[in-house]
């Protein structure tokens, strides 16, 4: 089978729900022939229909045009049977995620197509090399797993199973570009690249907020403000909904013998059994009302009425020494801080507890801010065990004076952003190191999979690959936990210094 623009490919599909119709939707605009199958027929009809009207509204406003759409249409048929895809070259299938229900559909495809046919996955979390071992032919067997919505989603992961063919891959990466989306190359891996990578943004997420460090709103606040993502953790959570994400994260921790960074958040589980999926319940992290989120309004800041604010001397000192200038605070210069001062101090990886004691500083007058995206945006503020409410209130005004907001925290090591920031770079790292995918295709998948600002390198080369092991380093002393280790991808390029996306040449040349 090739892939070049004078064939016409048969493109057979298994499943007309919102995936499968999705992907016969862009097979069709990409030239191909497509047969839907769903084992009920009128799951096809509709599917059809519904594929029927949005090419429709696509050429009516002018995305496409009418004769494009009109030629997509003819390419889409309606397949009864299995038996339908006996001259196929690729089929696809796009059930729902059961690995006893997808090795069926195998079983029967196996049966029915020419030994030349690919047979591929959308699954978005179930090993293709087990579901390719209980096949005849394990080698035609591969993922090419679409993101939903499909039509929308410009991202397709090709996944090789142990004994997939390299050629196999190599024709599916075809397929995916004649379908108008952009293919990464993946090794079979628990949740592949984008799902691996997208578990350090949720977890970390429902971490912070089960250990009380912050609420919902302001962990989104604090990603979308400072961080740059579009939407929030606790938002996105609510899209996807939970009883799709939380047996998500069970399975890749499962798959993966149970590595820390993966580690399910309990919370999730429980705000999934309780019934707060999301959008699709109305009630999620977040209350829906014909639709629209219920945002909680921002608490004002307090009212500033002066103080002295001693900064402790580092590499962030600078910036926060001028905005306390600019607040018309009294700035404290002193090499030690005076007995009447607050003292801002500007960790990475630790609480501002551990950090305090560490520097012989004062716990009960202590405030930290979170220096990894500098300070415009949006600034947290984090207290000690002890910090003194006034003291708390006064740095929150002082901050605040200038109007950019503030969001006020419990002591956490590594604060909101660099825990979430770290554990994207880490997982994004270990896909690397792993040679799950290569780093150009990791943050690419990234940023069109997950629409982050930044791929999971990327930010580590945009923030300093040597601070991001810094607050790895300071959050695994902190809490002992080995979710928080930094590998060896980061470890190393941070020491010589080097792009956090450095390949490292073959031995052999």
């Amino acid at each position: 089978m090739t892939m070049g623009k004078s064939d016409m490919l048969t493109v057979g599909i298994v499943g007309a729900g919102a995936m499968g119709r999705g992907i016969a939707q862009v097979a069709a605009t990409g030239g191909c022939r497509v047969l839907l199958h769903d084992a009920r027929s009128e799951a096809t009809d509709e599917a059809l229909t519904f594929i029927g009207g949005m090419l429709d509204r696509a050429a009516e406003k002018d995305r496409m045009t009418a004769e494009a759409a009109g030629k997509a249409k003819s390419l889409l048929n309606k397949a009864e049977g299995i038996d339908a895809f006996a001259d196929c070259d690729v089929v696809i299938e796009a059930v729902s995620e059961d690995m006893g229900l997808k090795s069926k559909v195998f079983a029967a495809l196996e049966e029915a197509t020419r030994e030349e046919c690919i047979l591929a996955s959308n699954t978005s979390s179930l090993s293709i090399t087990r579901l390719a071992a209980a096949c005849d032919h394990p080698e035609r067997v591969a993922g090419f797993h679409f993101f939903n919505p499909v039509p929308l989603m410009p991202l397709v992961e090709v996944i090789a199973g142990i004994r997939t063919e390299p050629s196999v891959i190599d024709r599916l990466v075809e397929l995916g570009k004649a379908m108008g989306r952009t293919p990464v190359r993946v090794a079979d891996a628990p949740g592949f690249l984008v799902n691996q990578v997208g578990r350090g943004y949720t977890l970390e997420a429902t971490n912070l907020v089960a250990e009380g460090v912050a609420e919902f709103a302001d962990v989104d606040r604090i990603m979308r403000d400072a961080a740059g993502f579009r939407m929030g953790p606790f938002e996105l959570l609510d899209l996807t909904a939970l009883d799709v994400t939380h047996p998500a994260s069970i399975e890749i921790y499962e798959q993966s013998y149970h590595e820390p960074r993966f580690r399910p958040a309990m919370l999730m589980g429980q705000r999934m059994q309780a019934g707060l999926l999301g959008r699709k319940t109305k009630q999620g992290h977040y209350a829906y009302v014909d639709g629209k989120q219920q945002r909680p309004e921002e608490p004002e800041a307090p009212g500033f009425d002066g103080g002295t604010f001693w900064v402790e001397p580092g590499e962030d000192a600078a910036a926060l020494r001028e905005i306390v200038c600019g607040s018309g605070a009294e700035l404290d210069e002193g090499e030690r801080p005076g007995t009447d001062s607050i003292l801002l101090i500007a960790p990475l990886g630790l609480d501002a507890s551990t950090h305090a004691a560490r520097a012989g500083l004062d716990p009960e007058r202590t405030v930290a801010v979170d220096p990894l995206f500098g300070f415009e945006g949006r600034r947290t503020v984090m207290q000690t065990i002890v910090t003194r409410p006034e003291v708390m209130r006064t740095a929150h005004a002082m901050l605040a004076q200038d109007g950019t907001p503030v969001t006020p925290i419990k002591d956490s090591p590594g604060f909101v952003a660099q825990r979430i920031i770290a554990m994207i770079s880490s997982i994004g790292a270990s896909v690397a190191q792993n040679a799950i995918a290569t780093p150009e295709d990791i943050d690419r998948a990234v940023k069109l999979g997950l629409n982050y600002p930044s791929g999971p390198l990327e930010f580590a080369d945009r923030l300093g690959t040597g601070r991001i092991v810094q607050i790895l380093e300071g959050m695994s002393a902190c809490t002992g936990d080995p979710r928080y280790r930094a590998g060896p991808w980061l470890r190393r390029r941070a020491a010589l210094g080097v792009s956090a996306a450095t390949v490292e040449p073959a031995p052999r040349g």
